[in-house]
């Protein structure tokens, strides 16, 4: 099993109070739209996407990147501080209030199609923020973080990631079987539509699996999708009920981009990676180099330190505030903020990251995860 190493050594500091900075970002974006309700300038809005699109990658470069290590002697008092765990049930009611206030806005404040557009981005990126935050919920036990993570999840209308993330794609990562799992050569929007089906799919075959083996039958309220969803329809059947039909295309259009927001992290996480096969035919065990890693501080604090997701892959129920640099793992050359940005463009992103995926690999394509009709290009350029 691989261990963090010592090349990066720095030492470490807990981060407590900057972990505020997480379910600040709904307030922020709520803010925004306050600003525009107030002024009736709509594009006080834009602020959503400069903060992810510009000013983060700024950020990240200005401020760098953190190889500290939590110690392992202070992984327990981590992970027992209900602090951490606060911060990430703060973000769900915020998510909502966030949400709630778009939907009134779409119908009652008067805005060119510009402001709705930016309304639906803002929206959307704090729902799209907030699967990360159910993510981050989803692994835990405790029953309180998994309702949750459903409610997290409800704005979205993508509750059947709940099923999918912990129990599909965590088995399935880095191999051709996983559909959130993008192939070398593969652009963003081939990758798009592949894995939202093949994880919907998924989500509900497990599901079907689980409560057959219980005697039960798919549609039974059991069903973790069913949940899921459930709160989807109420969410959106309330705000229906308050505003009218003419709100559901806004709800519609920013559970959309909310997905897309999860899935476009997707491709970024494990893309080209490759879980080998041992003598029996069966893939190894995920260990730290089958994702690909970030450090960048910014991005870190404000996405509860998802950017070190090969510590999380490789050890799914370690907290946020203690997850590890290792150097096995591929590192990404930015933070989260800058790759999604890049990887909506797929000839800067094949420039950028096809030569890293073959450098991982020592040039061997065979060990890569690779797109079969970018086969022959990849070979060509030697890339």
């Amino acid at each position: 099993m691989s261990t963090p190493a010592l090349a990066h050594e720095q030492p470490w500091q807990d981060k407590r109070w900057w972990w505020l900075l997480s379910p600040a970002i709904p307030l922020i974006f709520t803010a925004s739209m306050l600003a525009a309700v107030g002024t009736g300038v709509w594009w006080c809005m834009l602020l959503a996407p400069l903060i992810i699109h510009v000013l983060l990658p700024l950020l990240d470069r200005v401020f760098g990147e953190d190889f500290s290590n939590p110690p392992e002697s202070a992984v327990a008092q981590l992970d027992g501080d209900v602090f951490y765990r606060a911060l990430v049930w703060a973000y769900v009611p915020l998510q909502w209030m966030g949400t709630v206030l778009g939907a009134w806005m779409a119908v009652t404040q008067p805005m060119p199609w510009m402001g709705y557009a930016a309304l639906v981005f803002t929206v959307g990126a704090i729902n799209g923020v907030g699967i990360g935050t159910a993510h981050e919920l989803g692994h835990k036990k405790e029953s309180l973080d998994r309702w949750l993570s459903k409610i997290a999840l409800a704005p979205s209308a993508y509750g059947h990631f709940f099923v999918e993330h912990n129990r599909g794609h965590h088995k399935c990562v880095a191999t051709p079987e996983d559909p959130a799992s993008a192939r070398l050569g593969e652009s963003f929007w081939a990758f798009l539509p592949r894995s939202v089906a093949g994880s919907w799919q998924s989500a509900w075959a497990l599901e079907q699996e689980r409560l057959n083996k219980q005697g039960l039958n798919v549609w039974h309220p059991q069903n973790h999708n069913l949940q899921a969803w459930a709160l989807t329809l109420l969410l959106f059947g309330a705000l229906v009920a308050w505003q009218g039909w003419v709100v559901l295309p806004f709800l519609l259009l920013q559970a959309v981009y909310a997905a897309s927001m999860l899935e476009v992290v997707n491709y970024v996480e494990h893309y080209g990676l490759l879980r080998q096969k041992d003598a029996s035919g069966r893939y190894v065990r995920c260990e730290p180099e089958h994702s690909w890693n970030s450090n960048h501080l910014v991005g870190n604090l404000l996405l509860y330190q998802l950017q070190r997701h090969s510590d999380h892959h490789a050890h799914p129920s370690r907290r946020y505030q203690a997850l590890r640099h290792f150097e096995s793992a591929p590192q990404l050359p930015a933070g989260y903020a800058t790759m999604i940005t890049v990887a909506y463009w797929p000839r800067l992103w094949f420039a950028w990251m096809d030569p890293r995926v073959m450098a991982h690999y020592g040039g061997d394509l065979d060990r890569a995860n690779v797109q079969a009709p970018a086969r022959h290009r990849l070979m060509r350029h030697g890339s």
